[in-house]
């Protein structure tokens, strides 16, 4: 990955380099880790349970993306939104939905979060103040800008975070949220996943400016590229932006800079890149090892990760189990939850 390059901050107009990240504590370096590699392993069953056939449908997984939404998590308070698009297994996870009830979404049971009849893309929870999952490219945008709103209309200081990819970031439904955000000063940081290929093109072939945090030059709205496979660089950026979002002082845009390892979905074979390349990142920038080699430079020892890594692949296989079991909908459903 190239190192993120500098930004222009809103308040002197001077660059500022970002620099090396702040130290994690030990205590937020296992937590980094047990949430990163709970939506790991949670993506890697449901690859394979989409393969067997029991996850039909859509199937986007976050699998090298775990520290931009684990990083931003840890920076938020009670009350603070979460809405993102199709992508977004990871985020339910970091958002604390339980892995049975997104597992069994998929699966189309009665146990899921949507009670069977939404799958990958469509789930949500009021309780974790988790709203979507959208299959339009672009729509979570301007509903987290609307959320942002509701904030400022009630007067609280909640903070509203949406998250798009770079593809997304080309919709004109994005410029039009950024205009209405700046001139209300609504709290909510713009969270771009630059995964470098969006649906499958480069951004490089399809965006004419790829330094996504200058979206906001435009619309005075200051941006920031962050090395989005360090969970302490996101963090870092995240603290800023939403200290900035509630503080009054608008938006916020944070490009992170990311990887998936597997194709858009479960049916992109991605031969529009090497596999070396992929390769590449995995070693040498992989977010999860960068934190369990911190924590054993730390004098963490090497049992007691694997039991981290064990607790989570009970969790995740039971959340597997239950996906498999759980009744589907009745037939009835068909005709509930549908409104005019």
């Amino acid at each position: 990955m190239a190192a993120p390059k500098k930004s222009v901050t809103k308040d002197s107009g001077q660059e500022k380099g970002n620099g090396s990240p702040p130290e994690f504590t030990k205590e937020q370096e296992l937590r980094a880790l047990r949430d990163m590699l709970l939506i790991r392993r949670f993506e890697e069953k449901a690859g394979q349970l989409y393969g067997m056939g029991a996850i039909g449908g859509f199937c986007h997984l976050y699998i090298g993306q775990e520290a931009v939404v684990v990083g931003m998590q840890m920076t938020l308070k009670k009350g603070d939104q979460v809405i993102t698009g199709y992508r977004d297994h990871g985020h339910m996870l970091a958002c604390g939905m339980d892995a049975k009830g997104v597992m069994a979404e998929l699966t189309g049971r009665r146990g899921g979060y949507s009670k069977g009849k939404g799958g990958s893309m469509h789930m949500f929870s009021v309780a974790e103040h988790f709203y979507g999952g959208h299959g339009i490219v672009g729509a979570q945008v301007s509903l987290g800008t609307g959320l942002a709103f509701a904030n400022r209309y009630r007067e609280n200081d909640f903070v509203s975070l949406a998250y798009f990819g770079d593809g997304a970031a080309n919709q004109g439904q994005v410029y039009e949220s950024f205009n209405m955000a700046e001139l209300w000063k609504l709290p909510v940081v713009y969270i771009i996943e630059n995964n470098r290929y969006a649906m499958g093109t480069s951004v490089t072939r399809s965006s004419a400016q790829t330094d996504f945090s200058k979206r906001g030059v435009s619309f005075n709205i200051p941006g920031r590229q962050v090395d989005g496979m360090d969970v302490r660089a996101v963090k870092a950026a995240g603290d800023e932006a939403v200290a900035w979002c509630r503080a009054g002082k608008g938006p916020y845009i944070l490009e992170m800079q990311t990887y998936r390892y597997r194709g858009h979905s479960m049916s992109d074979p991605a031969k529009y890149r090497t596999r070396e390349e992929v390769e590449k990142v995995r070693h040498d920038h992989d977010p999860i090892e960068q934190v369990r080699n911190r924590l054993l430079a730390a004098d963490v020892s090497e049992q007691d990760l694997k039991s981290i890594d064990a607790e989570v692949r009970d969790i995740v296989n039971a959340a597997a189990d239950f996906a498999q079991h759980d009744p589907e909908p009745d037939p009835s459903e068909l005709y509930t939850d549908v409104y005019r």
